[in-house]
Parts: structure tokens; sequence; C-alpha cells
């Protein structure tokens, strides 16, 4: 993963992970429960805590320790224990303070710790492992890229995405117009960012975003069954996964270059932009209202 200038800090009740020896080595990564009445969010200690991991899992070369000894990763899945939110995505309280004190270093210091944690996700872990992003609820703006980061996603039927984004006067910062380009094409990618407007599963599902569409409370079912068919042909489609990577790479140097125009935007927002990501983050911090 890219340096950054943020210092990695462990919080084990910000990330539960457990690794399933039994279900075809899996790691099941699960971001911890908001505060009552708060939705999910990347908050920079949530963000650090996926950069501690994600740099173990790259040094010890996809394995985690079991039965005494390393065992290598064939799935990890990313899902969120709140029951309504996947992730409402990046810090707005954390960029509103930035906005206010014109501070660039901070808001690209953020953005860039969500960049390396998606780009290492979909380079440097999935040569090894098969990604799957499991979404129950809500999987908004930077948890709509964090879910586009995962080989397969798989959704439960109330889930609803998007990226509201551009209601405020910014787009996705962290990779979402290059991840969402590579299932749907560039220019369906850029109308459904221009929209600003809430999907729903089925919906993606349809137009080729999402794999699997579950009933609501059937996510953990629906992650295991499709890990036990896939696991039957593990290597080859393990090999067909690289192959799409290969096909469809990642552009880091382009993917910064967002970064640094989101930047110059997030600090030259009007102030009627302002007060749309003020109610915003009422939403977020506060009472969570659906």
């Amino acid at each position: 993963m890219h340096a950054t200038s943020l210092v990695p800090r462990v919080e084990p009740s910000r990330l539960a992970v457990d690794f399933r020896l039994r279900q075809t080595n899996t790691l099941w990564v699960t971001m911890t429960q908001a505060p009552i009445g708060r939705s999910q969010y990347f908050s920079l200690d949530l963000l650090n805590d996926f950069r501690t991991l994600l740099l173990s899992l790259r040094e010890s070369g996809a394995t985690w320790v079991a039965n005494g000894s390393p065992q290598p990763i064939h799935y990890f899945v990313l899902a969120s224990a709140h029951p309504d939110y996947f992730s409402q995505g990046g810090d707005l309280s954390h960029f509103r303070e930035c906005i206010r004190q014109q501070d660039k270093q901070a808001l690209r210091d953020y953005s860039m710790l969500c960049l390396d944690m998606m780009y290492e996700l979909c380079t440097v872990l999935n040569q090894q492992a098969t990604t799957v992003a499991l979404v129950a609820g809500r999987a908004l703006g930077g948890g709509f890229e964090t879910a586009l980061s995962a080989d397969y996603i798989i959704a439960e039927e109330h889930s609803e995405f998007g990226f509201p984004e551009i209601l405020f006067g910014l787009f996705p910062c962290t990779g979402g117009m290059s991840l969402l380009a590579r299932r749907v094409g560039v220019y369906q990618a850029e109308r459904m960012m221009r929209s600003g407007r809430t999907y729903t599963a089925t919906e993606l599902q349809t137009l080729g975003v999402i794999d699997e569409v579950c009933q609501k409370g059937q996510g953990q079912s629906a992650v295991d069954a499709f890990i036990a068919i896939h696991s039957r042909r593990r290597k080859a489609h393990l090999m067909l996964q690289r192959a799409r990577a290969r096909m469809t790479p990642l552009d880091y140097d382009e993917m910064r270059l967002v970064v640094d125009e989101w930047v110059d935007a997030a600090t030259a927002l009007e102030p009627d932009d302002l007060r749309v990501m003020d109610m915003l983050i009422k939403m977020q911090r506060g009472r969570v209202l659906t």
C-alpha cells in the first residue's frame, strides 16, 4: 500500500476479524456497529485500522495464523455490523472542518488513505484471494466505492447504493469512476454519478454492478453458498479473476490526480453547497433519517 502521512493505530473494536478455516479459508472482516443513532462511516480511526490490517496481509502473503501455522486466505469477506448501513461513506464532519480551515493537506491525507485501501483490495489482495462485499443496508459515497473494490458484491434486497457527492458540488474522490466503469463502462458510470440518485440492489443487479441479491437477513447464508460453489473450481476462478484485473487495470496515478482535483474542488465549495453538506452531516452524525 502506498504510504501516507497518517500513523496507523489499532483498535480491535472497530474491525471484527474472524478466520474460518473450515469455510474454505475465509477471512471475515466486519466493520463494527457505530453508536446507536449513528450510521456507519469511515472515520480516520477506522481507515487506519483497515490500513494496518491490509498491510499485515500483504506482508504475510495473504495468510492468517490458525491452528498454530500460517494458512492461505482464499476468500476475504467485508461486511458491516450496523443493521441499516454498510457505510455512509467519508467522514463529512471531518471534511467540513478541513474546508473551514482550508487545510488541503488533511483532506488529501484522508482521501489517500481511502484510495490506498481500495487499491490494495483491487490490485494486491485479489491476486491471492477472492474478495466479497456483503452489503446489508445503504452503501453511499465511499461505502459504494468500497463495495466496488471487491471482486463480487452480494447485497440484501433492501440495500441501496449511490454517489450523493454531486448534491453538494463534489464527486467521488477515491476511485469511484474507475471502479464503476470496470462494471458498466465509462459513460454509464459518469451518468450514474451525475444523477446523485439512489439505486436499489435489484436495479444494480440488472445493470451488472451487483452480482447477487438475496432476501433481507440472508446475506451471510448467501455468501456461504457462493463460497461453497466458487471453491469447487477456485483455482480456475482465480485465474479468470487475475485475467480480468490485467485487462481492466486501475491507474493509480490517474486516481491520485482525481484526489488532487477533489481537494481543490472541496476547498472552493460555495455557501449553498456547504449548507447541503451541513444537512448531510446532521444525518450522518446525529439521528439517522430513513
